[in-house]
């Protein structure tokens, strides 16, 4: 089947398409899958500069080997719905918890914003990736505005094998850990919380695992636990204890969880910063 029976492109697109020979047209077959379900969420087309912004993140992803690391994802901004937005780019659907998060929440050009209540259920478990084959991010476009609050995560740092993202108001800083020793916080990076952009971290060894925030690379050398069972959440962290635990309100226009992001970590994070980066300014441009 071609690729124009498979996804009509006047159907699916507005502003143009098919269009003249001088538009782009998304090429690659994983994007045009993704832009065909988003437009179906939200019940129109997809405007030509957000579809060619969702293509050129497929093939630079790909490109950059970062890829197929996502296992479970989505793009928080572009679609013209939230619906459209909480379409997965890859793996299962995140679950808007008890309908918290409401259009009001939901800028397409931003992203989604919390407001320490609503959160989403990934429904990827922590152990379905290897003990040391593991990555989250989150592209925040604003940090919290307060208090000590989670971007994304499983278990606290007091639980071994939790993996989290947990940013501090307090002391400006960015803590966490990569399937945690039990022993509190494995990492905190000073500046962490103010800064926006790619927050993430990815471990392919047992003994170390690299954070990136502010554009910048950390390594952490802290051996690995086995990982728990309980999915990841987006806005909070599902703690054994009392979940959902330290909701957040800041706004994010990103995320994934999955397996790690390349053999070197440092490098697959700065791939995925770049990309996603490139994907939020293109969407701004074209809204």
């Amino acid at each position: 089947m071609s690729l124009a029976s498979k996804l009509p492109w006047n159907h699916r697109f507005a502003g143009g398409y098919p269009g003249l020979s001088s538009q782009p047209l998304p090429t690659d077959a994983d994007a045009i899958d993704y832009l065909s379900r988003m437009a179906t969420a939200d019940g129109a087309g997809v405007e030509v500069g957000v579809a060619t912004a969702v293509d050129a993140f497929f093939r630079d992803s790909k490109a950059a080997g970062v890829f197929d690391a996502l296992k479970a994802c989505c793009i928080l901004c572009g679609a013209r719905t939230l619906a459209g937005a909480l379409v997965p780019l890859v793996g299962d659907a995140p679950t808007n918890v008890a309908n918290g998060f409401v259009s009001g929440d939901y800028s397409r050009t931003a992203g989604l914003t919390g407001d320490q209540a609503s959160y989403l259920d990934s429904g990827r478990a922590g152990d379905d990736d290897l003990r040391n084959d593991q990555h989250i991010a989150a592209w925040v476009s604003s940090p919290l505005s307060t208090g000590s609050l989670n971007l994304i995560g499983t278990d606290g740092v007091a639980t071994a094998g939790g993996t989290n993202l947990y940013e501090e108001h307090a002391t400006s800083s960015l803590s966490g850990a990569s399937r945690g020793t039990g022993g509190g916080s494995a990492f905190n990076i000073a500046g962490g919380h103010t800064a926006t952009g790619l927050k993430g971290l990815s471990r392919s060894s047992a003994s170390s695992y690299v954070v990136r925030v502010g554009e910048s690379n950390t390594p952490v050398t802290v051996a690995s636990q086995p990982p728990t069972s309980r999915n990841y959440f987006v806005f909070a962290r599902n703690d054994a204890t009392s979940p959902p635990q330290f909701v957040s309100d800041a706004t994010i226009a990103f995320y994934s969880m999955g397996t790690s992001l390349g053999t070197d970590p440092g490098d697959g994070l700065a791939a995925l910063d770049t990309a996603v980066s490139n994907l939020i300014t293109a969407i701004g441009e074209a809204l």
